[in-house]
């Protein structure tokens, strides 16, 4: 189904890890709430760390809002974003060992690629 391969590529282009898919659906939980970088941290049990990436890879990719003072929330930048987090999040909520796989595939594709572009070739 194309609205399935659609939310698939989603999936993989989006979310690094797992965690930033967590946060991003955190998020989405309250929608209309900030919540600030600490409180993520507590609320996901993570590190200043994988939360601050997390929320600088979802800030990119235009699914949530930074306010001045470091606070986020859930703010796509489109409706046909809405929709990709709407059908990722049932997906996940139906088969999540199957997105988690997406999701870490996606993560070694991109680093053999990395690795491929420094491997010496002979000519």
């Amino acid at each position: 189904m194309p609205e399935s391969a659609e939310t698939e590529a989603f999936i993989r282009n989006s979310f690094r890890s797992v965690w930033t898919l967590e946060l991003l659906l955190l998020l989405k939980s309250e929608s209309e709430r900030f919540w600030s970088q600490s409180e993520l941290v507590e609320r996901l049990r993570g590190s200043d760390l994988v939360v601050r990436q997390g929320i600088e890879a979802l800030v990119a990719g235009g699914l949530i809002l930074v306010e001045e003072g470091g606070s986020a929330r859930y703010a796509p930048v489109s409706p046909d974003m809405r929709r990709l987090v709407d059908n990722a999040e049932r997906i996940y909520a139906k088969k999540p060992d199957a997105v988690r796989r997406l999701i870490v595939l996606s993560a070694n594709d991109q680093l053999a690629a990395f690795a491929e572009a420094f491997r010496l070739r002979k000519d």
